[in-house]
């Protein structure tokens, strides 16, 4: 009898949560279950959340409400509408920054430019867009960037070709990206980049961060400080990671102290050019209210070193991936380029700078396409300081995250009609064969509104020098039947890296 008491009430327990959910529903893609709201149905998508965002957010008319697990403070809002991006991010700016929360799932990157908010983040942005334009960094960029392209890529490239080698592009432009960002930021060369790939600690570290980063998104925060306790699971993994990151950052920021000690010409530095580590150190330390010791130097590297390595050799992986698929814009893109070589030059090999490809109108557009379908950083999150209603409809107020997922708004046909998953490079073409400029609340790959990147043109540079390059002297060939699907992490690579036969097109 005992038995069927306990049948019963299971049978109850069974019923009241179906009709429950019935109730509650209201037609949404995600059951609303008791005590744990919505997340089941979103831990069930996670390996594959980016396509799951943009399968929800475009049908659910550019806006969900995604009901968090009680108790546990992770009520969110998905959108992908321009309306209340321009809102959130222009705007009402200031109502959104990116609050508390952000800073305790981001931890690792500090106090650096993208945790902070207030007048942190507008004197350190204001420093660093001084020190990004300065034309001794400039000087440095370009000149790093051929350097690298023409030192550690090509000799790369042309091994795989003449051996007829299979090679993980993806891990190549990493250590191409990490290489030169290393250099530029730091003004020393960890040379990952070579025939012998070494294994890197430092790009292992960052990658790993990335990864748990995403899943905290997604994990209630008691269960974030049991891991951290007990030293287990995604917590552990952070903890490995960030040691790393410290340990190597540290080690660069003694040796270009000791450096700096003895005397730099400025007429070196003029000629040659300046890593941003070394201006950060030299310029006047009383100005802006920044305290330029240790602990700022280390969160500005990391900041930059993540936003120059992950973001720029993603958006080159892709970009070579879904041009190897379209065979008639590769033809385009050597087309553009040949018109800028002259005729005796250009069926040979060559090394393209940064002032030839600044006129490639095609190359930027394919480059812009890439970015739309394929954003570097998939999704940000805001979090509202007072109550408010979004373009929407939709009531937001302190403590819930607004997430926009940038995967799923370059897939939505209300953004970008209902040709919205073709590659067309043309799409960004004008009819007067110029660049033609989208808002950046619909095109979000560079941020908009006060946060609009400010390492714009640096990325463009450096992804222009290569494509080029590689475009128009070798063929890309993904190998048949590689697999190829979005990773798990707060930056946009491939699950599988880039598996390609490398074809030489000159003797």
């Amino acid at each position: 009898m005992a038995s069927l008491g306990y049948l019963e009430v299971f049978l109850a327990v069974v019923c009241f949560t179906y009709f429950w959910i019935l109730g509650h529903n209201d037609g949404s893609p995600l059951w609303n279950w008791p005590v744990f709201g919505m997340l089941p149905g979103i831990l069930l998508q996670i390996h594959r959340i980016h396509e799951w965002c943009a399968e929800i957010l475009d049908p659910s008319k550019a806006t969900f409400y995604f009901k968090g697990p009680w108790f546990a403070n992770m009520d969110m809002v998905g959108t992908v509408d321009p309306a209340n991006v321009h809102y959130i991010m222009s705007a009402n700016f200031s109502n959104f920054p990116k609050g508390p929360e952000f800073m305790k799932i981001f931890d690792v990157l500090g106090d650096g430019i993208f945790n902070a908010d207030s007048d942190l983040w507008r004197n350190q942005r204001k420093l660093a867009r001084m020190m990004i334009n300065h034309h001794r960094f400039n000087r440095f960029l370009v000149k790093t960037s051929r350097d690298k392209v023409a030192n550690g890529l090509i000799p790369v490239l042309e091994h795989a070709s003449k051996q007829g080698l299979t090679v993980d592009l993806q891990d190549l432009l990493q250590r191409l990206t990490f290489d030169t960002t290393c250099t530029f930021v730091t003004g020393y060369d960890p040379g990952c980049l070579s025939l012998d790939l070494p294994h890197v600690p430092f790009s292992k570290a960052l990658d790993d961060a990335e990864e748990v980063i995403l899943i905290r998104h997604v994990v209630p925060e008691f269960i974030r400080k049991l891991e951290k306790w007990l030293g287990i699971g995604q917590e552990k993994k952070l903890i490995k990671a960030w040691e790393t990151l410290d340990n190597v950052i540290a080690k660069y920021i003694s040796m270009k102290r000791e450096e700096l000690s003895g005397k730099v010409t400025k007429s070196k530095e003029d000629e040659e050019g300046v890593d941003l580590l070394t201006s950060y150190i030299n310029e006047d330390r009383e100005d802006m209210g920044l305290n330029r010791d240790d602990k700022f130097l280390r969160d500005t590297i990391l900041n930059f070193m993540i936003a120059g390595r992950d973001t720029t050799s993603s958006a080159l992986t892709w970009f070579f991936w879904v041009v190897s698929k379209n065979p008639s814009v590769e033809s385009k893109i050597r087309e553009e380029l040949n018109s800028t070589i002259p005729e005796n030059e250009a069926e040979k090999w060559r090394l393209f700078d940064a002032e030839e490809t600044n006129k490639l109108v095609y190359l930027h557009a394919a480059l812009s396409e890439a970015l739309r379908l394929y954003p570097p950083v998939p999704f940000q999150h805001k979090e509202p300081l007072e109550p408010d209603i979004l373009p929407s409809g939709h009531k937001v107020h302190p403590g819930m995250k607004i997430v926009f997922s940038l995967y799923a708004m370059g897939r939505a046909k209300s953004i970008w009609g209902d040709d919205c998953l073709e590659f067309k490079p043309e799409r960004w073409i004008t009819g007067r064969g110029t660049i033609k400029h989208e808002p950046s609340y619909k095109f979000l790959s560079f941020n908009a509104g006060p946060r609009t990147c400010i390492g714009k043109e640096v990325a463009f540079t450096q992804m222009k020098v290569v494509a080029a390059t590689v475009i128009h002297n070798y063929h890309v060939q993904v190998v048949k039947g590689h697999p190829v699907s979005p990773n798990v992490s707060i930056i946009l690579y491939m699950k599988h890296g880039l598996k390609v036969k490398v074809i030489k097109r000159w003797s």
